[in-house]
C-alpha cells in the first residue's frame, strides 16, 4: 500500500517530477527494486529490469508521442497556415466598414506574438509549478480546452464577420491566447514524461512536430482546391485539428496499457525512490538548467533563426520570375509553408540513423545558420502594404528555394538533435526536469525568433 504522502504532487512537494500517469496503473507496473546496487542511482533497478526489457512491438509507443508531437503544434500551425483566410477573406476587401487600423499589416506578427506569449510564459511555469494536477490531467484538461477554442474559431468562420472586422480580430487573438495556455502546459508535459524512454522517442515527438506542419500545409492546399468558398475550406481545415486532437486524447489512455512504456516507466520511479530524503527535499533546478545549457542554447538559436525568418519573412517572398513553376496562387504555400514542413520533417526524421555531430560540436552548426536572416532579406521580400527601397540581391526562384530547402532541413535536424541530446545531459532522475527545459527552450527560441521578424520590414524600406 502506498504511502499518503506519495500521492502528492512531486511539484508542490519539490521532489523530482515522476513519470506517472494515473495512480490506478501503478498495480500494473513491474515492482521496484529495492537493492543498493553500485553505479548509478538507477542501475540496480535497470540490471533487474533489463534482463526482461520488452519491446516496443510495431513501434507503437514510437507513433503514439509522434502523433502527441503532430498534437503539440497543431494550434500554431494551424493559424500561420491559414494566412490568406485572415489575410484575404477576413481583412481584405471583404471588409465594408472602414477602420482607423489596418488588421492585415502585421497580421502574422501579432498572431505569432499571441501565441508565444502565453506560451512561453506557460511552458516555464509548468517547470516548477503544478497546473492543474498530475501529468494526465494536465494533458487531458489542455486537449480538452483546445478543442473547445477551435470549435469557437469555426463559428467565427461560419459568421459573416465584414461589419465588424476588429471584435473579429480581437475574438482571433484571445482564443490564440487561450489555445496558446494549454499548448504550452500540454507541450512542457509531453517533452518531460518521454525523457525517460530512449533517446530516439523524444526524436519521435520531434518529428511529429514537424510532421504537424507539413500535415497542416497539404490540408491547407487540398481544402482550397476542393471549396471554392475561403470560409468553408476554412471550416473544414480547422475540424481536422480537432480530429487529431482527438486521436490524441484516446492514444495517451493506450500508453500505460503498453509493456515497453511501463518498463521505463518503472525505471524512472525506481531511481526517483533511491534517491536519499535529503535530494529529495528540493529539485536542483539551477543545476540540471546549467548542466544541460549547451544544448538548450543549441535548441534555443535554432528556432530563433528559424522563426525569424519563417513565417513571417518567407511567406511575403514574391516571385520573381513570371514564368516560374509554381504560379502566384500556390507560390508562397508551397515554396514557404509546404518546403519548411516537409524539408524540416526529413531533417527530424533522419536522426533516427544519423546523429552528427555529437553533443560537444552541435553549437557549429547551429550558430551558423545565422546567415540566413540576411538572405531571405536579400530575396524579393515585400513585405504587405511596404515599399521596398534595398535592392533585391536575390532574384532567382530556384535559388531561394534552395535556401529554403536548406534552412528547413537544418532546422528540423540540429533541433532533433539538441532536443535528443538534452535529457541525456544530466542523471537518469532528472532527465524529466531536463526534457521540460528542453521544451521550454524551444518555445522561447520560437517566441524570440517571432519578435525579430518585427524588424522585417526595417530591414528593407
Amino acid at each position: 500500500m502506498r504511502d499518503s504522502k506519495s500521492e502528492k504532487s512531486p511539484f508542490i512537494s519539490g521532489q523530482p517530477a515522476p513519470v506517472t500517469l494515473n495512480p490506478s496503473w501503478e498495480s500494473k507496473l513491474p515492482p521496484h527494486d529495492s537493492s543498493n546496487g553500485k553505479g548509478s542511482v538507477a542501475g540496480s533497478a535497470i540490471a533487474k529490469l533489463g534482463r526482461l526489457e520488452p519491446k516496443d512491438k510495431f513501434l507503437i509507443v514510437f507513433f503514439i508521442f509522434m502523433l502527441h508531437g503532430l498534437g503539440t503544434l497543431m494550434p500554431w500551425n494551424m493559424f500561420i497556415t491559414a494566412k490568406s483566410y485572415f489575410e484575404d477573406f477576413k481583412f481584405g476587401a471583404n471588409n465594408t466598414v472602414p477602420t482607423e487600423i489596418n488588421y492585415r499589416t502585421n497580421f502574422m506578427q501579432n498572431m505569432g506574438f499571441a501565441s508565444q506569449i502565453p506560451n512561453v510564459l506557460f511552458n516555464w511555469l509548468n517547470i516548477f509549478v503544478n497546473f492543474g494536477g498530475d501529468l494526465t490531467s494536465r494533458i487531458v484538461y489542455s486537449i480538452i480546452i483546445e478543442m473547445v477554442i477551435l470549435l469557437v474559431t469555426i463559428v467565427l468562420a461560419m459568421l459573416d464577420s465584414s461589419e465588424w472586422p476588429g471584435t473579429f480580430f480581437w475574438i482571433t487573438m484571445v482564443c490564440i491566447v487561450l489555445l496558446n495556455i494549454c499548448n504550452g502546459i500540454y507541450q512542457n508535459t509531453i517533452y518531460g514524461i518521454v525523457a525517460s524512454l530512449p533517446i530516439k522517442y523524444t526524436g519521435a515527438v520531434v518529428l511529429g512536430s514537424n510532421i504537424c506542419g507539413c500535415f497542416t500545409t497539404l490540408m491547407s492546399i487540398l481544402c482550397a482546391l476542393i471549396f471554392d468558398s475561403k470560409r468553408t475550406a476554412a471550416i473544414y481545415y480547422f475540424v481536422t485539428a480537432i480530429l487529431v486532437l482527438l486521436l490524441c486524447f484516446d492514444s495517451y489512455f493506450a500508453l500505460p496499457l503498453n509493456k515497453f512504456f511501463r518498463h521505463y516507466e518503472s525505471i524512472s520511479r525506481s531511481s526517483e525512490k533511491k534517491t536519499d530524503s535529503k535530494q529529495q527535499l528540493n529539485v536542483p533546478y539551477w543545476a540540471i538548467f546549467k548542466k544541460a545549457s549547451p544544448q538548450l542554447f543549441n535548441i534555443f538559436f535554432t528556432f530563433f533563426v528559424s522563426l525569424s525568418v519563417f513565417p513571417a519573412i518567407q511567406s511575403s517572398v514574391h516571385r520573381s520570375d513570371p514564368d516560374f513553376i509554381v504560379s502566384d496562387n500556390y507560390y508562397v504555400l508551397i515554396t514557404c509553408f509546404l518546403t519548411f514542413n516537409v524539408c524540416a520533417m526529413l531533417g527530424s526524421l533522419t536522426t533516427s540513423w544519423i546523429q552528427w555531430p555529437g553533443p560537444r560540436f552541435l553549437w557549429v552548426p547551429v550558430v551558423l545558420r545565422v546567415v540566413f536572416i540576411p538572405l531571405f532579406v536579400f530575396c524579393n521580400y515585400a513585405p504587405p502594404d511596404t515599399i521596398r527601397s534595398l535592392a533585391v540581391y536575390i532574384d532567382n526562384d530556384w535559388i531561394y528555394w534552395g535556401i529554403g530547402i536548406l534552412m528547413a532541413y537544418s532546422s528540423g535536424y540540429l533541433s532533433s538533435l539538441g532536443m535528443m541530446y538534452a535529457p541525456q545531459t544530466v542523471h537518469t532522475k532528472y532527465q524529466t526536469t531536463a526534457g521540460m527545459y528542453a521544451a521550454a527552450m524551444l518555445i522561447t527560441g520560437i517566441f524570440s525568433g517571432v519578435m525579430f521578424s518585427y524588424l522585417g520590414p526595417w530591414f528593407v524600406v
